[in-house]
């Protein structure tokens, strides 16, 4: 199946990344990663060497474990020539032939900018984040099982694929009541470097200086994904100055109060219940030990507490970058089939 990418900014590249690292491992003998997809295509509004330049070195991640050079209006990876586009409408181009547009650009909020790849001759459309005009926003392990046919799928937001499989699972185990949530996220490029003005007068203060406290999306969209569960769950946000990795902090009541051992067992199983979605460790880990780790969530089993009152507390850890671009790719595998 064919894949373009929409937009080259941290999730599109991470997306590419993640995909080639996939090719490596397949070129050494191991499994490789989403062999069922060729990325036909990127389209960003920088140049050509930028977007090869940040492509090949990343503040996060590292410098790319391979080749990376331009040829022929191509950006090469490992001598893979993917055909790079500059234009502000992607439906100017023609996307004849390609399965998925990953919409990255963060701005298909609209019905009009999300549906411009399918006027593009794409089949079908997965954008990177919440959208309004989205048929039906996906989360893997969470609502997965509604995927069928819709021609522009919202992927939610990094912190609702992360909450959403989590609460998902404890519901099903123990049955959740109400429950309160906080985000504990790394800044990200919606926030300044340095003090200015924003709606948000916390939002308006420098990213890497200070934990900001503000809202999150994915309350709403945990209502939407699980609507079952619907207004059970309440959801706050913690900006942290850590460049990437964030954490869910959940505290819920539980119809039938586990102990702390069962809970764990519960999440070291997961994996494979979840498709890999949700991973567990049993180590003292910090944020830096999470980095690219491919999970929409890594349960933090020393962290779980239960009280006597039925309160059950746990805490996992998401590379909010690389997981989610992992979904992506997992999404997009899934629409193309």
């Amino acid at each position: 199946m064919r894949v373009f990418i929409n937009g080259f900014g941290r999730i599109g590249r991470s997306v590419l990344r993640a995909w080639a690292l996939g090719r490596q491992a397949g070129a050494r003998g191991g499994t490789a990663g989403w062999p069922q997809i060729k990325i036909a295509g990127i389209n960003d509004i920088a140049t050509p060497d930028m977007c090869a330049y940040l492509f090949e070195y990343d503040s996060v991640f590292g410098v790319w474990p391979g080749s990376v050079a331009l040829e022929g209006g191509a950006l090469l990876v490992d001598g893979r020539a993917i055909p790079l586009h500059r234009t502000a409408d992607i439906a100017t181009l023609d996307l004849a032939g390609v399965d998925v547009v990953l919409e990255c650009t963060g701005r298909a909020d609209t019905a009009d900018v999300a549906g411009r790849g399918l006027l593009a001759g794409a089949g079908r459309v997965l954008i990177s984040g919440p959208s309004a005009a989205a048929e039906f926003t996906v989360v893997l392990g969470a609502n997965d099982a509604g995927l069928a046919g819709q021609r522009i799928v919202s992927n939610a937001s990094c912190t609702t694929n992360a909450l959403a499989p989590l609460v998902r699972l404890l519901d099903g185990a123990y049955g959740v009541v109400t429950g309160s949530m906080t985000t504990i996220h790394c800044y990200t490029g919606s926030q300044p470097t340095v003090d200015a003005p924003a709606a948000d007068f916390a939002r308006s203060r420098g990213a890497a200086l200070s934990m900001v406290p503000t809202t999150t999306s994915a309350q709403r969209l945990l209502d939407l994904v699980l609507p079952d569960l619907a207004g059970r769950i309440e959801g706050s946000a913690v900006r942290v100055p850590v460049a990437s990795v964030s954490a869910v902090d959940l505290a819920v009541m539980v119809a039938r109060v586990p102990d702390r051992a069962a809970v764990n067992a519960l999440f070291r199983a997961a994996g494979g219940v979840t498709g890999g979605v949700i991973g567990a460790t049993d180590r003292a880990l910090v944020s830096s030990d999470l980095r690219a780790r491919g999970e929409s969530i890594v349960m933090a089993c020393p962290e779980t507490r239960v009280t006597r009152g039925g309160m059950l507390r746990v805490f996992g850890w998401y590379d909010n970058e690389w997981g989610f671009s992992n979904r992506m790719l997992d999404v997009a595998a899934r629409m193309g089939a």
